[in-house]
C-alpha cells in the first residue's frame, strides 16, 4: 500500500467548505495586502500563545530576518545558530549583518543544548537562535539563563513548531512574559513556542502544521518596541505612506494567506493531537528495531511533530527500499550549515561538529500527517522491520 510522505488534499477536503469561504470573502472584498484578515490573525495568534504582539510578514525567513534587522547589528557582532537545522536560519543571521557562529547540537532532540551554546560563546555573541527542530522546543529555561546572565537577546526559531510548549516551574524562569494556557498543574505554567524568547519567527510554509495556501510568516514579541520596528520594517521602514525612518523591505503577509490560516488555526491543536498518536504508535512499533533510534521527548515538552525524525543505520538504503514500496520520506538535513559552500569564508571545516555530521547521514523522516490512517503507519513500520531483517 503507498504511503505518501504528505498529501495536504486531504487536509484540504476535510476542512474545504470553511476555507472556501474564508477566500471567497478576501475576493469580494477586494483587500489583497495586509488589512483585516491581516490584523485578525495576528489578534488570534497573540490570544492562541499569550503574547503581546503578533506582526505577519511574507515569509518565515524574513520573520527571522526583520527582528535581527532590527537590533541594528554593529561589525563584529555574532549570533549563534545551529548547524543542524534549514538554511534560513543562518541565512537570515547572515543577512542582517551579523556573524553566523555554528554550534552542535544533542543527538536525541536534535536541538541546541546549553553545553552547546557555550561552546562557541565569545564576547561578541549578541544574539542566540534557537531552532525548535521538527516541533520540539529547545531547553527555553537554561538557555533564556545563559542568555540574560550575559546580555544576548533570544529569538527562537517556530518555523516547525507552532502549537509546541513546554513547562515551567511558575516564577522561577526568566520569561518575559509566559502563557498560562494549558496549565495541568499547580505551580506550572505551559510555556508556547513564540512566548519563551525576546522574539520567535514562524513560517506558515504549506507544509507546516499550520500552513498557507503560499509564503507567509510571523514575529510574536512581548517588546513593544521592537514589535513597532518590525511593522515598519515591512513596509519599507515607515506606517506613514512615503516617510521612511529605516531601509525596510516590501515584506506584507497577503491577505489570502491570513484567510486562509484563520479558517485552519481552530483545527491547530486537533491536527497536533493526531500528529503525537501517530509518533506514539511509530515509537511502539519499532522499539525492537536496533538499528533505528526513535526521538526523544523531553519532560516536560509538548511536541507537536511537524517531523517524525528516527536515526536509521544504512540510512540511504532503508530509503530507497522504502521508495520502492511507494513509501514517502523525507531528508531534514544532508549537510550541515558550518559545512555550506556560501559559508565556507567562516572556516567552518569537516569534524568540526561530530553530533552535526553524525546526524546528517543518519536521519529520516517518516509521514507524520494528520490524516494518515493507523493501517498507513503500520504499513510504514513493517517496511522497516522487513529491510533490517533482510
Amino acid at each position: 500500500m503507498p504511503v505518501p510522505f504528505l498529501d495536504l488534499k486531504l487536509q484540504y477536503q476535510a476542512i474545504k467548505p470553511v476555507v472556501d469561504e474564508a477566500l471567497q470573502r478576501v475576493v469580494s472584498a477586494q483587500a489583497f495586502i495586509l488589512g483585516p484578515e491581516v490584523e485578525g490573525l495576528e489578534r488570534e495568534i497573540s490570544a492562541y500563545l499569550g503574547v503581546s504582539h503578533a506582526v505577519g510578514v511574507a515569509s518565515g525567513t524574513d520573520a527571522l530576518l526583520l527582528p535581527l534587522k532590527a537590533l541594528d547589528p554593529r561589525p563584529g557582532d555574532e549570533a549563534i545558530v545551529p548547524a543542524f537545522t534549514f538554511f534560513a536560519t543562518a541565512g537570515a543571521v547572515w543577512n542582517a549583518g551579523f556573524r553566523p557562529v555554528f554550534c552542535d547540537v544533542d543527538p536525541d532532540t536534535f536541538n541546541v543544548t546549553l553545553e552547546s551554546l557555550e561552546a562557541v560563546w565569545t564576547e561578541r555573541t549578541r544574539v542566540v537562535v534557537p531552532v525548535h527542530l521538527f516541533g520540539q522546543m529547545a531547553p527555553m529555561g537554561e538557555i533564556l539563563r545563559l542568555a540574560r546572565r550575559r546580555g544576548a537577546f533570544v529569538l527562537e526559531d517556530a518555523a516547525q513548531a507552532i502549537g509546541a510548549r513546554q513547562k515551567w516551574d511558575v516564577g522561577t524562569e526568566p520569561a518575559p512574559g509566559p502563557s498560562s494556557k494549558g496549565t495541568e498543574e499547580v505551580g506550572k505554567d505551559w510555556v508556547f513556542a513564540g512566548a519563551a524568547g525576546d522574539a520567535c519567527a514562524f513560517s506558515f510554509f504549506p507544509t507546516k502544521n499550520l500552513g498557507g495556501f503560499g509564503d507567509g510568516g510571523m514575529v510574536t514579541t512581548f517588546d513593544d518596541s521592537l514589535a513597532e520596528i518590525v511593522r515598519k520594517l515591512r513596509v519599507h521602514g515607515g506606517l506613514q505612506m512615503y516617510h521612511h525612518e529605516r531601509v525596510g523591505t516590501n515584506s506584507r503577509l497577503d491577505a489570502l494567506q491570513a484567510a486562509v490560516l484563520r479558517a485552519k488555526l481552530p483545527y491547530l491543536e486537533g491536527w497536533a493531537e493526531a500528529r503525537r498518536r501517530h509518533a506514539a504508535l511509530y515509537d511502539e512499533l519499532l522499539a525492537g528495531v536496533e538499528e533505528i533510534r526513535t526521538p526523544k521527548v523531553l519532560d516536560g515538552n509538548y511536541h507537536v511533530y511537524n517531523q517524525y525524525t528516527v536515526r536509521a543505520q544504512r540510512r540511504d538504503e532503508l530509503r530507497a527500499y522504502l521508495s520502492q514500496r511507494g513509501i514517502g520520506t523525507g531528508l531534514y538535513y544532508p549537510l550541515g550549515l558550518h559545512l555550506q559552500e556560501c559559508f565556507a569564508s567562516l572556516g567552518g571545516k569537516k569534524g568540526d561538529l561530530p553530533v552535526t555530521e553524525t546526524l546528517t547521514e543518519e536521519v529520516l523522516s517518516l509521514p507524520v500527517f494528520p490524516e494518515l490512517t493507523e493501517g498507513q503507519i503500520e504499513e510504514v513500520a513493517e517496511a522497516v522491520r522487513e529491510f533490517y531483517r533482510s
